[in-house]
């Protein structure tokens, strides 16, 4: 597992951004799976918004980020 670089602040704020990330992804697959919506990239959003969740919740049991550890500073 990787070093820890992030404090339990970054940590909650990545499981929520995380969490929040996958209902999004959930929200707009049902609206293109009902027909509510038509998105050029419909299905690559979805995706893209289910695996940047799922990596972001991984980043907040790991304790790690993987924008800090590439050397840039964030405010949590």
């Amino acid at each position: 597992m990787p070093e820890c670089n992030i404090d339990a602040r970054g940590k909650v704020a990545r499981f929520v951004g995380g969490v929040g990330s996958i209902t999004a992804g959930l929200l707009v697959a049902a609206l293109l799976v009902t027909d509510t919506v038509t998105l050029g990239v419909g299905w690559l959003g979805v995706a893209g918004l289910t695996l940047g969740g799922a990596f972001a919740i991984y980043e907040a049991r790991a304790g790690w980020c993987v924008v800090r550890a590439m050397g840039i500073r964030t405010p949590l």
